[in-house]
């Protein structure tokens, strides 16, 4: 069916010939549309509400709009956010309201309902309430970011899953057999493992696996070949492309399963994460400033190597670019995921920041401030600071370096992993010397 603002087509692409329009056709999101999921009973017995479907591209949104309309006999109509702006949304809902007269029902499915701004979400509030429209938005990006608050509670969020490649395989043999609307009748052979090969290729896209069989059997009768093969496929397909949106949610989650593997300990999770990144287009510059954040974040004085290798990676891409300043990021992913773990300077960070946040500004006490001017030494500034080299070991036991009102608190626990254990001793010997400080200076009273 066409859109609001399209017209009839004599060719469509393969993909849209194939287009299902039962639920008994639709391939994929089981979990919603399964036969016994209330969902479909509910679709199934004529009842549809107004939804958001959040999913990767080439996963079903528009074609499930289609369906739906069909369901409820709606009208559809579809508008798309990159397109279209308040004339469109006015239009659309006018001719929602003059099917309404006639007692029917108007489907509106807006693709891409994230690039609309909040004024132009909210125009669509009044008419999803009083029914004029049965409103279905479609998103790759998270809406819980995305979308207004008040659109999210008057539409409910489904997640709308890649498509397995056992899934899209079959999608691909109906394709295959279908010689009216798929490519059966082009007289090329298609085996099951060129099929197979595509549905790995297509990274859970059927529009993109549907695309790639009719350009691999359009290139196959244009090189007079009689079968589908991995050349033919490799041609057609270009190069490699992968499922990952700069700054969208596959970003962030490929960003995010990075640092967790790193974190955990694992290098090959590491490694992988970080290639697949790269693969899909990510800036290594993106990933080298990441690398350092997690150098901090979670190794941190356990080896404080780790931050150095992670800023000479950073460097060495700027310096070289790519391949090898690729390879600098891997050796430092690889070096950081099985390097000992600590956040413990982490954590006192934060804690501290809370504390500053939350608590009054106490003053600097008057032995650590300085005191260049004759009037400062007047009023005791600098008076009573123990220089510290001039103590055995350099350290001034009993010295205070927090406000008087916080002076006992300590934020700092090292971990008993890596350099962090000597640093704890270390800790541990000062601490005894500034009890032995106190029980000689004030006979125990500390």
């Amino acid at each position: 069916m066409a859109g609001l603002f399209e017209e009839e087509r004599t060719w469509q692409p393969l993909a849209s010939r194939m287009r299902p329009s039962t639920l008994d056709d639709y391939v994929g999101q089981e979990h919603l549309f399964g036969p016994d999921q209330p969902l479909r009973r509910s679709i199934e017995a004529g009842h549809v509400h107004s939804m958001i479907l959040w999913g990767p591209p080439g996963v079903g949104k528009t074609t499930l709009a289609m369906i739906l309309a069909s369901y409820v006999d709606a009208q559809f109509l579809s508008i798309s956010a990159v397109l279209s702006g308040v004339k469109e949304i006015r239009a659309a809902i006018e001719q929602a309201k003059e099917q309404l007269r006639f007692g029917r029902k108007t489907l509106l499915f807006v693709d891409e309902v994230h690039r609309f701004n909040k004024a132009q979400q909210d125009a669509f509030l009044p008419y999803i309430e009083d029914g004029t429209v049965i409103f279905i938005g479609a998103t790759t990006e998270n809406p819980s970011f995305e979308l207004n608050n008040a659109l999210l509670s008057r539409a409910r969020v489904y997640v709308l899953k890649p498509i397995s490649e056992p899934a899209i395989a079959r999608l691909l043999q109906l394709a295959a057999e279908d010689k009216e609307r798929g490519v059966g009748g082009e007289g090329i052979a298609l085996p099951e493992p060129a099929l197979a090969r595509i549905a790995a290729l297509a990274d859970g896209d059927a529009r993109r696996a549907l695309n790639l069989l009719e350009i691999s059997v359009e290139l196959a009768r244009a090189e007079a070949k009689t079968q589908l093969d991995e050349a033919i496929i490799r041609q057609a397909l270009g190069s490699e492309w992968r499922r990952f949106d700069k700054g969208g949610e596959a970003f962030y989650d490929q960003i995010s399963a990075l640092h967790k593997a790193v974190r955990g300990s694992s290098p090959d999770g590491a490694l992988y994460w970080l290639v697949r990144m790269l693969d899909g287009g990510c800036d290594p510059l993106y990933v080298a400033r990441r690398v350092v954040r997690m150098a901090s974040e979670d190794i941190g004085n356990a080896d404080p190597r780790a931050l150095q290798i992670a800023l000479n990676a950073w460097d060495v891409q700027t310096r070289l670019g790519s391949p090898e300043g690729e390879l600098a990021i891997a050796q430092a992913v690889a070096y950081m995921a099985v390097a000992p773990k600590s956040n413990a300077v982490y954590q006192a960070f934060n804690q501290i920041r809370r504390q500053v946040a939350e608590a009054p500004s106490h003053e600097v006490p008057l032995h650590l401030r300085n005191a260049p001017t004759k009037l400062m030494k007047q009023q005791g500034y600098g008076e009573e600071y123990r220089y510290a080299h001039d103590y055995p070991e350099a350290y001034a036991a009993g010295e205070k370096y927090l406000p008087p009102e916080i002076s006992g608190q300590q934020w700092y626990e090292p971990v008993p992993r890596g350099l962090e254990i000597k640093i704890a001793e270390k800790l541990k010997y000062l601490r005894g010397l500034d009890a032995a400080s106190a029980w000689q200076r004030y006979g125990g009273d500390s």
